[in-house]
């Protein structure tokens, strides 16, 4: 039943409780990754290439004598491009994850009422269900290297460490990222005890039971002198003799290759397998976590508000309306959704 004296906050924030830095690239060998602390830097630099004409055509240029035209002239191009040397065969990417506390708790909440209830909903899932599921799932997008992305494709070995330091204590859990699935979250059997170990760290963290903060190295053998994929900058300034004249301009700090922290969270928080995907016609796997279930590389959101399945249509009828989600994946999403933190205000404009 409703409670009329609980309506949506017009100013509703929250802080995201997984907090990633930039990833960076190193260079080295499979065989001496034990002793990477002094591998270089993997550099960004530019080249030119004289492209072809490979573009779908309209009808009217289709004529040979066109195309024949249009192919006389180059398509030239300034990109950047990042490389292994050719005497190294792996790439070392490394980036550091605090895990906050306090998840579900507004940074920002002009509705006392709501808050409070907000408040009890949120301690009501903690004593149910914990953050267990949600930590799993995490710590599995840590092992299996998902936020490698296109690195992770075609590496004939992928060792990832996790490290986590408690006082004087050190912790290193290791896992072979290719015995994952990036379909499911099924942990083979050698990695479950580190898994546990890792996952009930992360738990803690979003508890708030201590500070937690994980050193996480990546190692991927590709092969020498192969190319790896840092994040791509999106240049919005493409003034005359700028930096937008690029084709492609590649992420770096100090020259230093780097992936977005952005892009390292959307890895860690795809973790939703919970979405209405009817006779899995898609077959996607795991989305990241989203209001709308947003997939940008599909083009489609996966939850609806006219079905009732987006955070802002669980969340309004969990809190103002008392009807807990029916559905367990449904709570979780949730509190997915709020540790991923954003800004969830009702807009008082039609």
């Amino acid at each position: 039943m409703a409670n009329p004296d609980i309506k949506t906050a017009s100013v509703l924030a929250f802080e995201r409780k997984l907090d990633p830095s930039d990833a960076l690239f190193f260079a080295g060998n499979w065989d001496i990754r034990s002793d990477s602390q002094n591998w270089p830097p993997i550099i960004v630099r530019e080249k030119a290439v004289r492209g072809t004409i490979s573009n779908r055509l309209k009808a009217k240029d289709a004529d040979p004598a066109k195309l024949d035209a249009a192919i006389e002239n180059p398509n030239l191009q300034r990109v950047d491009v990042a490389t292994l040397p050719n005497n190294c065969d792996t790439v070392k990417i490394r980036f550091t994850l605090r895990v906050l506390g306090g998840a579900g708790s507004p940074s920002a909440c002009n509705n006392t009422a709501y808050r409070e209830k907000l408040s009890q909903i949120v301690e009501s899932y903690v004593s149910k269900n914990g953050f267990g599921e949600l930590s799993k799932r995490y710590a599995c997008n840590l092992a299996n290297g998902r936020f490698l992305w296109r690195n992770r494709l075609g590496g004939e070995n992928i060792e990832v460490q996790v490290s986590y330091r408690k006082g004087e204590s050190l912790q290193t859990w290791t896992f072979d990222a290719l015995t994952f699935s990036l379909g499911d979250f099924t942990v083979p059997v050698e990695s479950q005890n580190p898994l546990n170990a890792l996952s009930n760290v992360i738990e803690s963290g979003l508890k708030g039971d201590g500070y937690v903060l994980l050193d996480v190295v990546a190692f991927a053998r590709i092969g020498e002198g192969q190319e790896v994929y840092p994040s791509q900058e999106l240049i919005l300034d493409k003034s005359s003799g700028g930096k937008g004249q690029k084709s492609k301009t590649l992420y770096t700090i100090a020259d230093n290759a780097a992936i977005h922290s952005q892009k390292i969270g959307n890895a860690l928080r795809t973790i939703d397998n919970w979405y209405p995907n009817e006779n899995d016609t898609d077959n996607v796997g795991p989305i990241a976590v989203e209001p709308y279930g947003s997939v940008t590389s599909m083009g489609k959101a996966y939850r609806q508000p006219k079905e009732k399945v987006d955070f802002y249509s669980l969340l309004d009828s969990w809190v103002t309306r008392d009807k807990i989600p029916a559905e367990e994946g449904a709570q979780h999403f949730v509190m997915a959704t709020l540790i991923r933190g954003g800004v969830f205000g009702e807009s008082g404009k039609e």
